[in-house]
């Protein structure tokens, strides 16, 4: 069956819903979250995609059941959203990336949402395995989209830009077939944005076509800092992480549209940097949405001032420099020194028993 005719820009919008939230890495009880809630509050508003991963506890689960619902399979059908999912993170310390696995993996991420295709895998976390490992995760994945469409585009998604990029530059070198596609988070916020300068471009002669930036907060960096106005600084960093990505990322943005939104607001072939966000509740969802489209109007009035909005970016800037000093544009260490990857043999069983 071979490629899609299609790349995956052309149909990825410039807005995911990330459901690490889903998680309880973030929520104690993330069954009691208003998820059902969450996601049809998403599709109503015009969002059409929704990253999820195995390694977030019971995500896929949850966002499964969540687009199981008879309003959802009624007002939704399958191919008018995206779902994007990743394989060989198993636990913290657990990275399985044989091509037994990866295959498993998705046949039972297929199970969970009731589908015969995923739209995106990536390879999580590739920085925590060999280049070998990640290079035989997507030659599986590939064959899976070329014997069945079961999978529809193949990246990767990790922490460290240069490992991304190098990642992406080798499976070109090797291979003569780009990735689809590549995920980086909490590179690109108010505390650092290596994402664009040191990643991007290399990623774009690596012909890499979608550049997604998850974690606009870096992972709860961001989420308590106080302005010297007492205002939150998670609205302004969130403002600039969206909007001034959707201009820088739009090298390697998505074309797809959200209903309402910007499919008033750009040409059929314009591009918008993509950026994943990530909610708890309906109210940070419309809080998150709404700062959104104030963007999106904003790019299409005047692409020099984007996401500002009464805001002094430069001055945020400053002020979040003084606040951080040496960390600011600082990046942890990803693996940490001390990692070893303890694969339990116990998780490799039948598909069929797989939840």
């Amino acid at each position: 069956m071979g490629k899609p005719l299609k790349p995956v820009s052309a149909q990825l919008p410039p807005l995911i819903l990330g459901t690490a939230t889903f998680n309880y890495q973030f929520n104690e009880d993330p069954y009691a979250l208003p998820s059902t809630a969450i996601v049809q509050r998403a599709l109503d508003s015009g969002i059409r995609a929704f990253d999820t991963s195995p390694y977030y506890g019971p995500s896929e689960r949850i966002l499964g059941q969540a687009l199981a619902t008879d309003y959802v399979r009624k007002n939704y059908p399958r191919e008018s959203y995206q779902i994007l999912t990743k394989v060989g993170r198993v636990a913290a310390s657990c990275f399985d990336y044989s091509p037994q696995w990866v295959r498993k993996s998705v046949q039972r991420s297929l199970k969970r949402f009731s589908t015969t295709y995923l739209d995106v895998v990536y390879c999580h976390d590739v920085e925590f395995v060999s280049p070998a490992e990640v290079l035989a995760a997507v030659k599986e994945l590939r064959r899976l989209r070329d014997e069945d469409r079961s999978v529809h585009y193949i990246g990767i998604a990790g922490y460290p830009v240069d490992v991304l990029c190098d990642l992406a530059e080798l499976v070109l070198r090797e291979t003569g077939e780009p990735l689809d596609i590549v995920q980086s988070y909490a590179n690109y916020t108010l505390q650092n944005t290596r994402l664009q300068s040191r990643a991007l471009s290399r990623l774009v002669d690596a012909q890499v076509d979608v550049v997604t930036n998850a974690s606009p907060l870096g992972m709860g960096l961001l989420h308590e800092w106080l302005t010297t106005e007492e205002k939150k600084i998670e609205v302004e960093s969130m403002r600039f992480a969206l909007g001034a990505w959707l201009v820088d990322g739009s090298r390697a943005g998505g074309a797809g549209l959200i209903p309402g939104v910007t499919d008033s607001k750009k040409t059929p072939d314009q591009r918008l940097g993509v950026a994943v966000i990530g909610v708890s509740n309906v109210e940070e969802l419309t809080e998150n949405i709404n700062v959104w489209k104030d963007i999106v109007k904003e790019t299409s009035r005047d692409t020099t001032n984007v996401g500002v909005k009464a805001v002094d970016m430069e001055a945020v800037h400053s002020r979040f420099q003084e606040i951080l000093g040496e960390w600011y544009d600082h990046a942890w260490d990803s693996p940490g020194s001390d990692f070893v990857n303890e694969v339990n043999p116990d998780h490799d069983v039948d598909v069929n028993d797989l939840e």
